[in-house]
């Protein structure tokens, strides 16, 4: 992997005898080696592998902000941006619950063209290793793989184009832990471009578009298809969906206009480019749905065919049930009798 290291620093957050959160701060750069280097191209490469990362963009009055500028103007040396940064995060991160103990990471690096700043608090763990000796000690080490607590700014971006609702991203963490809020707090940022509602936003466009263009059910489920087959490819490369590029992919309709311009034409308010959504996605393709002990999921192609739905009485009915779905309930029936 091509980074070039600029700047990296460890700052270690622990409770107290009183289970307060302080902060003790490294007072000098860790040296550039290639233990630092491995580190930061392992949280990069882990980081970039994490899905469902939130967007954001820095609000007009945020200290860090304005402290990171001073340091990219060289006004403000990387280890005093540091000290501040995590003086900050130990305040707003004393305000919750699940205040985490763990070690700071503040690195400046460089992968391909593109300049970043990575702030990650990772859990410190422990474990065992043999020595040369053959003797059993213990050590402790840092868990990239689990990092929840962590944003990047695409430095580049910010710097090019402030206005960008997407140049900091940030792990949304663990259900019910709100760590997208305290993280968002500590950076004074706000929430930019929404992932979901674009994807959800795009699946609706798509529907209208086949509606508009008086498709047969085939033409739909085909045309559907194709769009669900660019987005995973697109998601499974880890590349984003580019409406100009899967629009290209799709045949116009009756009156010459492609998708693309269909979807601004008709204010559906697309980026032009988005990371895709798995489970958006899957409504292209699948019905899915789950509540009071039943849970469903069928393709679409069989609804009308072997899947029909009576609006009046909210029933669904099945003809043909999967094989192993009626050897149970074959059985459980003779039990029953």
């Amino acid at each position: 992997m091509s980074l070039t290291l600029s700047n990296v620093i460890l700052h270690q957050l622990k409770k107290d005898g009183e289970d307060s959160l302080v902060v003790h701060l490294r007072d000098q750069m860790l040296t550039h080696s290639p233990s630092t280097e491995n580190l930061i191209s392992e949280i990069h490469r882990v980081y970039n592998a994490k899905a469902g990362k939130g967007f954001g963009q820095f609000a007009e009055e945020s200290d860090v902000a304005s402290w990171l500028k001073a340091c990219r103007k060289q006004e403000l040396d990387f280890l005093s941006f540091s000290s501040q940064s995590a003086e900050r995060l130990k305040t707003e991160l004393s305000k919750y619950p699940f205040a985490d103990e763990g070690v700071l990471v503040i690195a400046e690096y460089r992968s391909l063209a593109t300049e970043y700043l990575f702030i990650g608090l990772l859990e410190s763990k422990a474990s065992m290793k043999v020595t040369d000796e053959l003797e059993i000690s213990s050590t402790d080490y840092l868990d990239v793989a689990k990092m929840d607590i962590a944003a990047r700014i695409d430095l580049s971006t910010w710097e090019t184009d402030a206005q960008s609702n997407r140049y900091l991203t940030y792990i949304k963490g663990r259900v019910g832990r709100k760590v997208a809020d305290f993280f968002l707090d500590f950076m004074q940022a706000e929430v930019g471009m929404d992932t979901k509602q674009q994807n959800l936003v795009l699946m609706q466009a798509v529907e209208d578009y086949c509606a508009d263009s008086r498709l047969e059910k085939e033409e739909k489920q085909e045309y559907r298809k194709q769009v669900y087959d660019y987005c995973n490819g697109q998601l499974q490369s880890g590349d984003e969906v580019i409406v100009k590029e899967l629009a290209s992919e799709l045949p116009k309709n009756e009156q010459g206009v492609d998708f693309y311009q269909f979807a601004s034409e008709q204010g559906y308010e697309l980026e032009e480019s988005f990371p895709a959504d798995r489970t958006a996605m899957r409504k292209l393709t699948k019905f899915v749905g789950g509540g009071g002990g039943l849970s469903i999921n069928f393709d679409s192609m069989l609804l009308g065919e072997r899947v029909f739905y009576d609006q009046d009485t909210d029933t669904l009915t099945i003809k043909g049930t999967p094989p192993n779905l009626r050897d149970q309930l074959m059985r459980r029936l003779n039990t029953e009798d």
